[in-house]
């Protein structure tokens, strides 16, 4: 009977180990492929939505049923050979934005098959707002001239002689042309990634849920605001220097955690009110 039991509990806790080790190694992966292609922004916040998704993992370990078919475990080793494969080369934007979730999903069909797929869900919602999202941001409405319309009032309401035309902001001693790229959708929709894990990890009201991602999605549209019209501000010959530092991805990087911060601050002081 002894000997019985310690074989069962040998066969349960060596699936949880290797399913493990796999998931550990898939976030080396996503994070070192990020460090390679110098995504210091993403790098930052792919780190924290993993924890956060470690962390209801771990919250719900105990209630975890494992245990999958021969489909859903052939599937889940397809997806995560695939990751494994794909990671060897040299993998674009698109991939660091799908990884994680296709990753997820992989372990939870090696782990629980489709029937135990429900299990997972927090972790698959986490890690699908941490890059799929911004894959879409083509496909959204082109918010630039808002967003240029934004800074050039911050500059005008600052004293500066800001003078807006059509997506270039134009000062005395230079100007610059907020692209796309530039409008502050991306930081948007890692701001709404955020909300997403407050709203999945903390308990909420029905306003709260309303409340939190458009609180998110306003700080992130702000704080890109500030940004560029700091960069506009920059844009003399005189502070090149200052310009290529404020433009590149560590200067980028400063503005994420300003707003992660802040939307950290918001929603502390909103969960304290919740608990008086």
């Amino acid at each position: 009977m002894k000997a019985a039991r310690f074989s069962q509990v040998l066969q349960l806790n060596l699936p949880a180990l290797s399913l493990l080790a796999i998931g550990a190694a898939l976030i080396a992966i996503h994070l070192t492929l990020n460090l390679r292609a110098e995504k210091s922004s993403h790098l930052a916040l792919s780190i924290l939505f993993w924890l956060a998704a470690c962390s209801t993992l771990w919250d719900k370990r105990y209630q975890l049923k494992l245990g999958s078919g021969i489909v859903p475990s052939l599937l889940g080793a397809l997806l995560i050979a695939g990751i494994f494969v794909k990671s060897a080369g040299h993998p674009g934007e698109k991939f660091l934005g799908l990884s994680p979730f296709i990753s997820v999903f992989g372990l939870a069909l090696l782990a629980s098959g489709f029937r135990g797929l429900k299990q997972y869900w927090q972790e698959l919602l986490i890690l699908f707002t941490l890059g799929v999202p911004k894959l879409l941001l083509p496909y959204l409405p082109n918010i630039t001239p808002i967003t240029a319309k934004f800074s050039a009032f911050l500059l005008w309401y600052s004293g500066a002689n800001a003078v807006l035309q059509d997506s270039d902001i134009i000062l005395p001693k230079g100007s610059v042309e907020v692209v796309p790229s530039c409008s502050g959708l991306n930081l948007i929709t890692y701001m709404l990634g955020l909300a997403v894990i407050v709203l999945v990890m903390f308990p909420t009201s029905g306003s709260q849920k309303i409340i939190v991602p458009i609180v998110a999605a306003t700080l992130g549209f702000i704080v890109n605001g500030i940004r560029i019209a700091i960069l506009a501000h920059l844009a003399a010959p005189s502070s090149e220097a200052a310009f290529e530092y404020w433009h590149s991805n560590s200067g980028a990087l400063i503005f994420v955690m300003i707003s992660v911060i802040l939307f950290g601050a918001y929603c502390l002081f909103m969960l304290q009110q919740s608990e008086l």
